[in-house]
Parts: C-alpha cells; structure tokens; sequence
C-alpha cells in the first residue's frame, strides 16, 4: 500500500510541477532553443524525451478534457484541428507516390537507354549523385508514406481491420471500444515510440551520445565534448546516405499517432454522449465524385 501512495504522490507532484515547467519553457526559450549554446542543444535532448515532457502534455490534456466535459464545443474544435492536420498532411505527403514512380521511371531510362552512371537535378547549383544512391532514395519517398500518412488513413477510415466482437455490439460499446483503445493502445504505443526513436535519433546526430538514462547533469558534462556528427553511410558504397531522415519520420510517426489518438478518443467520447445524430461530424473525408459511393472506404 504504501508503494501504490508514494506512486500516486509522485504522479501528483509532477502534475503540479508540469504546468510551472510549462511556463518556465515559455518564459526561457533560449536555454532549450539557442543551439548556439552547447547546453541548450543537451536540454533540448534531455527535456524531448523526459517524464517533465510526458507531464506537460499530460496536464494539458487533462485540463482541457475537464473544460471540455462542461464545454463541448472546445472538444470539438480540438478533433477539427487535429485532423485537419492528419487530412493536410497525409494529402501533401501522399503525392511522394507519384514522384517515387516518375523518378523511378527515369533511373530506368537512364541506366538501360542512355547508360548514364549518375543523375543530376536541379538549377543552377544542380544536385548529382550515383545511380544507386537515387535508388536507393527511392526508399525514403516509401517511408514517408507510410509514416506520414498513417493517421490521414486512419481518418479517412481505409486502415484494414480484423473484426472479431466490434461489428455485432451496440453501438455506445463501439464507442467505449474506440475510447479504450485510444487510451490501452495508441497512446501507449506511440510514447514508447517515442521514447525509443527520440534517442536513437539523436545518438546518430552528435556525439557524445547521449543515453536514455542520461540525467540533465550528465548531458551538460556532455555538452562540453558536443560536436555534431550526422550519420552519413550508405548501405551501398555510393548509396543513399541520409539516413538519419528515416529517424526524423518515425520521430514524427509516433508524434502524429498521439495527436490522432487524441482527436479519436475525444471524437468517440462526444459521439458517445451526444448521440447518433453526432456521429462523423465535422468528419472530413475524401471522396471520389458523384457515383462512385460504392467504391468510398473500401478495404
């Protein structure tokens, strides 16, 4: 009993302390933003993936949720906002299909009709590189799709489910589902993540690494060794070598899940207690024209 009482004391006290970090950060931007200053770029790392930055957002949340219970409408307007963001980014990110095709396309006539060993791009100060490096780039207008587009499927409803016990239940269970499984499964999973890819990340950006289990006074000892030392090798030797980018979109995946889960649990919740008539409100959904109702959300 008394590890479950210091284990709530101890989520209390940070909930207290979130909103002072909150307005500490707002009020010295420069010693988390200056990365001019060794130290600010080791807080930065520190603070991007601390139990401060999981508090934060954690009262920020919970106090809009309480304000949100009395006043609907603010509820709302935080699943417009979110997936407004999902919808315009998965739409810009999505046309990376259609240049990944067309740059295809000209790899292939260049090694087979013209035998060219590179391609260059560009104006002026034009981009060139090997053959196998803009191959292998290929992969990154992939991943891009995949991680950026995740939470834009999701809201247009085409992600494929397997359906063992939602279809036959009432509806205000869906809805206690959905809820649930924003709470059980999307924000967990996102954090953790999270966690992981936020280090990973930037052990291949600077050097000294820095370590998950790094305490802030550690990392400022670091600071003083900091250089930066982006990772630059290829799998090939003149293949692609930016892949720190890879890092940098499962860094923004994990990002784009929470905020998704989110507008999905706080949707489920108003459709819940606001009845049938709410349901899909405000839902923006692609569509393929007038007679084509058919063939909209199939998977």
């Amino acid at each position: 009993m008394s590890a479950i009482g210091e284990g709530v004391f101890w989520t209390l006290q940070n909930i207290a302390l979130a909103f002072y970090n909150i307005g500490y950060a707002i009020t010295h931007p420069s010693l988390w933003l200056d990365w001019g200053n060794k130290e600010a770029i080791m807080r930065f790392i520190y603070y991007g993936g601390s139990v401060e930055l999981f508090f934060a957002i954690f009262s920020l949340l919970l106090v809009i949720t309480i304000v949100g219970i009395w006043k609907r409408q603010l509820l709302w307007g935080v699943v417009r906002v979110l997936e407004g963001i999902a919808n315009t980014v998965g739409r810009f990110v999505a046309w990376a299909g259609l240049l990944m095709v067309l740059q295809q396309i000209i790899i292939v006539f260049m090694q087979r009709i013209f035998t060219r060993p590179d391609l260059v791009f560009g104006f002026g100060i034009p981009v060139q590189f090997d053959i196998s490096w803009w191959s292998e780039e290929l992969k990154l207008y992939n991943a891009m799709i995949v991680a950026l587009c995740a939470t834009y499927t999701f809201v247009q409803g085409s992600h494929v489910r397997v359906d063992l016990i939602y279809g036959g239940v009432s509806r205000k269970a869906k809805k206690i589902i959905d809820m649930l499984g924003s709470l059980l499964f999307m924000m967990p999973v996102a954090v953790l993540t999270w966690m992981y890819g936020w280090f990973f990340l930037w052990r291949h950006l600077i050097v000294p690494k820095p370590s998950a289990s790094d305490q802030l006074e550690r990392l400022l000892l670091k600071s003083r060794a900091l250089r930066w030392n982006v990772e630059t090798i290829g799998f090939s030797p003149n293949g692609f070598s930016a892949y720190f980018l890879f890092k940098i979109l499962l860094i923004a995946f994990a990002g784009m899940i929470f905020l998704q889960a989110v507008a999905f649990f706080y949707r489920s919740y108003l459709e819940l207690v606001e009845g049938p008539e709410s349901e899909g409100k405000y839902l923006d959904r692609d569509t393929l024209g007038e007679g084509e109702e058919a063939y909209e959300g199939t998977h």
